[in-house]
């Protein structure tokens, strides 16, 4: 058990939101599901938090009621190989959710996501800083990054 889980608050979708997001990341798996009792909270047999890990990291979804609800002040950053992960990552969590811009998108929970090819921080500190800059501005311009476009601009073609 890792020492620090982060906690994501649903209004009432956390065992499908963990569900959703255990599916989309290979290696990820649903632990335990705690259901409320004749105690409560809510009605008997209802998911009240699900322990889910991703990626090699631990999350605790719970059902916390419509109080609070997800800002961009917090996301989750998808470190992408290739544009086709990109691509990948970018439909599924947009499916339902909405697109933003710089590689940042809700997905139909309301969490923000930020999927970022891996070479963006290299060509950001390359040995060109024109090229830098120019990959910066290249980005600043598109929804979902475009590892090809990046590359180009960076190259300056």
């Amino acid at each position: 058990m890792q020492k620090i889980t982060t906690c994501l608050w649903f209004d009432s979708q956390a065992g499908e939101a963990a569900e959703f997001y255990t599916t989309l990341f290979p290696g990820s798996s649903i632990g335990k599901v705690l259901r409320s009792g004749d105690a409560g909270p809510g009605p008997v047999g209802q998911v009240v938090t699900v322990e889910f890990e991703i990626e090699g990291r631990e999350f605790l979804a719970l059902n916390g009621g419509p109080m609070f609800k997800f800002t961009e002040a917090v996301s989750l950053v998808v470190n992408c190989d290739t544009q086709e992960e990109v691509d990948r990552y970018w439909d599924a969590l947009t499916d339902g959710g909405e697109e933003s811009q710089c590689g940042w998108l809700k997905d139909k929970f309301g969490l923000s996501w930020q999927i970022v090819p891996k070479i963006f921080p290299e060509l950001l500190s390359g040995p060109d800083p024109d090229g830098a800059q120019r990959a910066m501005a290249a980005m600043l311009q598109m929804k979902k990054l475009d590892i090809a476009a990046l590359q180009s601009a960076y190259d300056g073609a």
